[in-house]
């Protein structure tokens, strides 16, 4: 009895006091952006690397390479994970300590969940899903957020559509121009894994490049 109390004390130790991955490993996880909603990390991994024991928030993972990955939490059970090149996957808060089993580097833009915010229950009407199926498909969704895959050829132009709060993750380079419902427009330029905070509200994107470019949106529930 005493061993098995001993044992759940320290599984609970690790996980109180498992730090932040930033901390751990500043050299290979990077923080792209912080507000009150998220904090947005680009990890950097290179083959057979590892992570100590770390805890994180829910979160929203997106890839950038196909990945072996192993994950050993602290009650010391262990999961093998297999991810292709723009996979998105969604994780309540843990702890775990993590391999890379590949030999190649590991590349991924993660989105931690932070607190709901004020105008979180807002209702979008003008969804791009139902307005503009063409370009927006939706990947996964729970009661924390939904993330959609967003595909758009070269100069092709969507139609007036609403987001709420959310994080935009780009797959590729891209140039576009974002018209607002009062007739302004504004060009934003991106590279392959930049990662940009939006407010709620409507826009009309166009890609004014001459390639296809692709943007995972993670809209925010709460």
């Amino acid at each position: 009895m005493r061993n098995i109390f001993t044992m759940a004390m320290a599984l609970a130790a690790t996980a109180a006091f498992a730090q932040d991955v930033v901390q751990v490993a500043p050299d290979r996880v990077k923080v792209v952006f912080e507000n009150d909603r998220v904090r947005v990390l680009h990890f950097n991994e290179p083959g057979h690397s590892k992570l100590p024991m770390h805890s994180h928030p829910a979160y929203v993972t997106v890839g950038f390479t196909t990945d072996h990955s192993k994950y050993t939490f602290p009650d010391g059970k262990t999961s093998d994970e297999h991810t292709k090149a723009g996979d998105v996957t969604y994780s309540k808060d843990m702890t775990h300590a993590y391999e890379n089993l590949s030999g190649a580097v590991s590349e991924s833009v993660m989105v931690e969940l932070k607190k709901p915010g004020a105008a979180a229950a807002a209702k979008t009407t003008l969804d791009p899903v139902k307005v503009d199926a063409k370009h927006y498909k939706v990947v996964l969704e729970n009661d924390e957020v939904r993330v959609l895959r967003a595909k758009y050829g070269p100069h092709e132009k969507s139609v007036m559509h609403e987001h709420p709060a959310s994080v935009a993750v780009f797959m590729n380079e891209s140039h576009a121009k974002f018209t607002l419902p009062d007739g302004t427009s504004q060009d934003l330029n991106h590279k392959a894994h930049d990662a940009m905070w939006a407010d709620a509200g409507k826009h009309l994107p166009e890609n004014t490049g001459d390639k296809p470019f692709e943007v995972i949106v993670i809209e925010l529930k709460k």
